[in-house]
């Protein structure tokens, strides 16, 4: 068994069966990537559409792709007829773009509302303001093709274990004040996308659904 698979059989042991894993194969090849697949992995999160397209056009038809990185709204109609998800919506005019470009194809997006917890001002993302002035406007009540499927959000870049918990429980208090504001009655409200390698274990402890983890599944960058 290569390393990359017995690295996805490792962590899918030790996620609970509610807790989806996304392999975050940005800046890995293909190869890489396929070796995932063959050991059963089907979810991949890349953050750069461009490298996206390139893989996407090599790699197997039934890849679950989802969009975890800043997408800038002209690059949405080269991803819309294919993408699982996409995680990264930080801005009403980005979701808006993403319903137009859905709506022209008759598709509906799923989509995770990006909300800013950490410290970091590089940070993208909604603040919890943005997103309640966003959800009571009556234009997303006109949407169509996309459909909100949760939050997710990034902590901040610290050793500070603390921290990390309490920027990941805020999300998920947040996540359940939303629920029960917005969406009660809709089944689809019901992901919570945090946690990646270095803090996915405090994020399983504060209810995470969906963590992204890519250096633990495919090794380290080296950046020269």
């Amino acid at each position: 068994m290569s390393v990359i698979a017995e690295n996805i059989r490792s962590l899918k042991n030790e996620l609970p069966p509610s807790v989806k894993l996304v392999a975050v194969s940005k800046s890995k090849p293909a190869s890489d990537i396929l070796t995932a697949y063959n050991a059963g992995q089907l979810c991949f999160g890349e953050n750069r559409v461009q490298e996206l397209l390139q893989k996407k056009e090599i790699l197997p038809s039934d890849i679950e792709w989802h969009l975890i990185g800043h997408l800038q709204s002209n690059k949405v109609k080269y991803i819309v007829s294919f993408i699982s998800m996409i995680e990264s919506i930080d801005s009403f005019r980005l979701l808006t773009v993403v319903n137009d470009e859905a709506s022209r194809i008759h598709r509906i997006v799923d989509c995770l509302l990006q909300i800013k917890i950490a410290e970091e001002e590089t940070k993208y993302g909604f603040s919890f303001g943005e997103i309640n002035e966003m959800l009571e406007s009556d234009e997303i009540r006109l949407m169509n093709a996309v459909r909100i499927c949760g939050v997710m959000g990034m902590g901040t870049l610290t050793d500070d274990e603390q921290q990390t918990r309490t920027e990941f429980r805020l999300l998920a208090n947040f996540f359940a004040e939303l629920k029960n504001k917005y969406f009660v009655k809709n089944s689809d409200f019901s992901e919570i996308s945090m946690g990646m390698s270095g803090d996915y274990k405090i994020a399983l402890d504060e209810g995470t659904t969906m963590v992204r983890i890519g250096s633990l599944i495919f090794g380290r960058r080296f950046i020269s």
